[in-house]
């Protein structure tokens, strides 16, 4: 198969084929939507990496940005202090953080190695809270490490840093939402 006839074959992601063939008529049927287009799906997702230690080093935003691009797929935006804050000894403008959103393709395709590759290397994992869900439908995840994640070399890794993902889905209430993510894979606790 050459070049060509990959670019003329349109790659969808496995779990975008999997919400429209087997989630929507599952939910249509359990929540009774009477339109494919009513049923939830998921909008963004969101991994902020909050490297509060930049402040001093600037080496380190950036080698969390790499690193954040690495899990994500995507260039990771350097996030700065809006005001200063002399009890943290923060100056305004200062790089605190980075932040990645992801949409469609690659939303899809990070959900589906965060689901069958990095949840199951973390350690003594019993499955996520039911808690961290919004009231309208967002649910917030974080991760003590990015060790987790197989994208990274380990060798590079100078500090162990944690990060939060944040799954957005335009359901109306938290129940829609946990039964959408259940049928994903994602792994709740009983």
């Amino acid at each position: 198969m050459s070049a060509a006839d990959i670019k003329k074959e349109e790659y969808t992601p496995r779990l975008l084929v999997f919400y429209r063939d087997e989630i929507i008529p599952k939910m249509k049927s359990e929540f009774g939507y009477k339109n494919g287009l009513a049923v939830p799906r998921l909008v963004k997702i969101v991994i902020n990496m909050g490297v509060g230690v930049a402040t001093t080093d600037v080496k380190l935003i950036e080698a969390a940005a790499e690193q954040l691009a690495l899990i994500a797929g995507q260039k990771a935006k350097i996030c700065r202090a809006n005001k200063p804050i002399s009890n943290f000894k923060l100056k305004k403008g200062v790089p605190i953080g980075c932040c990645v959103t992801l949409r469609k393709y690659r939303m899809y395709e990070f959900l589906d190695r965060l689901i069958t590759v990095a949840i199951p290397r973390i350690r003594d994992f019993r499955g996520f809270s039911l808690r961290s869900f919004d009231g309208r439908g967002n649910y917030t995840i974080g991760l003590a490490e990015q060790n987790i994640f197989t994208e990274l070399n380990l060798d590079r890794v100078t500090r162990v840093q944690g990060m939060n993902i944040s799954f957005h889905t335009n359901a109306g209430n938290d129940e829609e939402a946990r039964q959408l993510l259940r049928f994903f894979g994602f792994p709740f606790r009983r």
